[in-house]
């Protein structure tokens, strides 16, 4: 886990550092859940080494999204998966990059349709989405708050 973050472009020091993970996950059939875990001890260390709470409802919902969005790499992108955590203002941010280029597009809803609803799961439960290629593949980000509101209800999703 690293925890820097570079001064803005104004020169400006950052109010509070980004703490941040990657890794890098080679196809190995253990991938989706080794991305999981590492979500929950990133999660777990934020909480404990930087005093940021992290409700069970974030916990649980960052590892889903993981999940999905690991697993569609996997299941879309030939070659290597990386996988970016970072926690800034209340929110964690979750990062995906394949090779694929190829920008993923939700579906309509269709409760007779078996699988494939992962996206709409992703944007579904995130309060930021966003989809855009790279000089080589594709990187796919969702932002999810890491504390409960008071009411318990569910902040709407905003384009990243």
């Amino acid at each position: 886990m690293t925890e820097a973050d570079p001064a803005p472009a104004d020169g400006a020091a950052p109010d509070r550092p980004a703490i941040q993970t990657s890794a890098a996950l080679v196809g190995d059939g253990e991938d989706i859940a080794r991305a999981r875990h590492l979500a929950a001890g990133f999660l777990t260390r934020v909480q404990a080494e930087h005093g940021i709470p992290v409700s069970q409802r974030a916990m649980d919902l960052t590892q889903l999204v993981v999940s999905e969005l690991v697993t569609n790499a996997r299941k879309y992108a030939p070659g290597p998966v990386l996988l970016d955590l970072q926690v800034t203002g209340g929110v964690v941010e979750v990062a995906v990059w394949d090779s694929d280029p190829v920008l993923p597009v939700a579906r309509a809803a269709d409760a007779g349709r078996v699988g494939q609803h992962g996206l709409e799961i992703v944007m579904a439960v995130s309060q930021g989405f966003a989809a855009q290629r790279e000089p080589v593949g594709k990187r796919i980000t969702a932002r999810l708050a890491l504390a409960d509101d008071l009411d318990g209800a569910l902040g709407g999703r905003q384009p990243l």
